[in-house]
């Protein structure tokens, strides 16, 4: 079974991924669908992360939205075919800058 810290890194990972096609910025993202899959397979592989991680490293920053990220991964897992594009790219661009220092922090302190 995966620790936090593996876990820690699974996301970090991702949004390294995700970055990786997003620096074509919104209308690349809405006009390419595999940019789009690309994407939000990587969310979802956050909020399974989220979800799984302890309660105490979700506490340790309450500034990132933990519970919405792990529920964006159950809609875009279970609701494929109603995926909302513009809240991705919103959560591109508002949650994962903040989740991405919040990770590296709490990884900095391991």
């Amino acid at each position: 079974m995966r620790d936090d810290r593996e876990r820690l890194l699974d996301i970090q990972e991702a949004i390294e991924r995700i970055e990786k096609y997003a620096r074509r910025g919104r209308a690349e993202f809405e006009a390419n669908e595999l940019i789009q899959v690309w994407i939000v397979r990587h969310l979802e592989i956050i909020g399974e992360a989220v979800r799984s991680l302890a309660v105490e490293f979700r506490g340790r920053d309450p500034e990132v939205p933990w519970r919405e990220l792990a529920a964006l991964r159950n809609v875009l897992a279970h609701e494929y075919f109603e995926i909302d594009l513009p809240e991705v790219w919103a959560a591109v661009e508002d949650e994962l800058p903040r989740l991405r220092a919040s990770v590296a922090a709490i990884l900095k302190q391991l």
